[in-house]
């Protein structure tokens, strides 16, 4: 398993080995001795488990939780292709408002560890994109809040040859420097207190 840091503090991308045959292919997209070589503990107890299924050029986010309770995700593709973008809106981080993007897809099996309070986006290149993640929390509607993945000023690496589709709720979301002036957005301090509590719930 290869382990990169992310330009967005604390997000992690993992690629691991994919052993082909003639039956196909098996593969393992989380390790956990893996993670806790690169990021010192074991991950967050599982909560919930997500899956999606997306056609070519579907948007989904800027998406986060509202910090409390906050969650931390660990994602890969399972199917199709996308590329999935970490941006981090935690104030206080020593890299607040800057993003990275990883191609995901089931040739390489790239996954991307994001941790608590940062923004998550991804956008399908292909049919039948299949997203799977694990995640620290529970969904909760009211928890869940969105930001402009349009946003001029983040500049999202959106490919010029898609046609957007996007929610309803993703269409009218505000731009990162309204609800940074609004007070609104999580605090990177609270973040990094939050996760290694759940990071602790594993190792007890």
């Amino acid at each position: 398993m290869k382990v990169e840091k992310l330009a967005v503090t604390g997000a992690l991308k993992f690629t691991p080995t994919v052993f082909p045959d003639e039956r196909g292919v098996f593969v393992s997209p989380f390790q956990e001795h893996a993670f806790v070589e690169a990021y010192g503990a074991p991950l967050f107890p599982v909560a919930q488990t997500n899956h999606s299924r997306s056609k070519r050029g579907v948007v989904r986010g800027i998406h986060y939780t509202v910090t409390p309770p906050g969650a931390a995700k660990y994602v890969y593709c399972a199917a199709g292709e996308a590329i999935d973008i970490v941006v981090d809106i935690r104030v206080g981080s020593p890299t607040f408002g800057k993003w990275d993007a990883v191609v995901v897809n089931p040739q390489e099996f790239n996954a991307v560890y994001l941790p608590v309070g940062v923004g998550h986006c991804f956008i399908v290149l292909k049919d039948d994109t299949v997203m799977s993640y694990m995640l620290s929390g529970e969904y909760v509607v009211s928890h869940e809040l969105a930001l402009d993945a349009f946003d001029p000023e983040l500049g999202l690496p959106i490919p010029a040859d898609i046609e957007p589709i996007v929610s309803p709720r993703d269409t009218v979301a505000p731009k990162l420097a309204e609800v940074a002036a609004a007070g609104e957005l999580p605090d990177y301090h609270e973040c990094l207190a939050i996760e290694k509590e759940l990071m602790s719930r594993s190792i007890g």
